[in-house]
């Protein structure tokens, strides 16, 4: 949507752009790729519905999720819901940005009234056990992105990041860089951060990237093959 109204270009021009040259880059790197459409909080509601549209005719075509971003404190994302549900229907994965600048209770709405199957951040689930609780059980699982969370104020140091404290009470906790760009890092970056400032070991790592796997959008043979081909080269560096 954003590339379509910067450009002035329909959706389906830019998501087609983007596939193409989605499955050119995959082609050339051997590197599975799939793709999510966003829809923020704050834009109308006729955007989501032709976002979504978008997202569920190009199934077929790598399209495999939508995701709710924006301003969670001043903006609930219960407008959505029906879209949200229609597009779980439609057979796409459902990921919600919350629990980053508002606490708990949005990481509830997202599970409960969204429907997500991932959420972006969450972080502040662990201010209400009963809601890490329903992450644990219900195996919903966290994006969670160390250096954006340091840049936009939610902890003042690594040391005090709630990552491993999830992670060892049972929720399915992933590492991701957020928007590389902005904030001037990569996945490598991450994993450095981790270890050197929050007691994550490569180990804890491997397990990190297996439920990332698990808890991806693709068909049960892609997962499979993807976790063969990830484990089989952590294993031949953690010997």
């Amino acid at each position: 949507a954003a590339l379509s109204q910067a450009g002035g270009f329909s959706f389906d021009e830019v998501a087609d752009w983007v596939i193409k040259a989605v499955e050119r880059a995959a082609d050339e790197t051997h590197i599975m790729v799939r793709l999510l459409c966003t829809i923020v909080r704050h834009e109308p509601i006729e955007l989501a519905e032709r976002t979504i549209e978008v997202a569920l005719a190009r199934r077929d075509r790598g399209i495999v999720g939508v995701d709710l971003a924006g301003d969670e404190t001043r903006f609930s994302g219960l407008p959505f819901r029906d879209l949200f549900r229609h597009a779980a229907d439609g057979g796409l994965g459902i990921t919600i940005h919350a629990g980053e600048a508002a606490g708990a209770d949005s990481v509830r709405e997202a599970i409960e009234q969204m429907g997500a199957n991932r959420i972006g951040h969450g972080i502040r689930a662990i201010e209400n056990l009963e809601v890490v609780k329903i992450l644990r059980d219900r195996r919903v699982t966290l994006e969670v992105c160390p250096t954006s969370n340091l840049q936009t104020g939610v902890m003042q140091k690594f040391g005090h990041h709630p990552l491993r404290d999830l992670y060892l009470l049972g929720v399915p906790v992933t590492i991701n860089t957020d928007d590389p760009s902005v904030s001037d890092t990569t996945l490598t970056d991450e994993y450095l951060v981790t270890i050197m400032g929050m007691g994550v070991t490569l180990q804890d790592i491997r397990e990190f990237n297996r439920q990332a796997i698990q808890a991806a959008f693709v068909t049960a043979d892609e997962r499979a093959k993807l976790e063969q081909r990830l484990l089989a080269e952590f294993d031949q560096h953690l010997k």
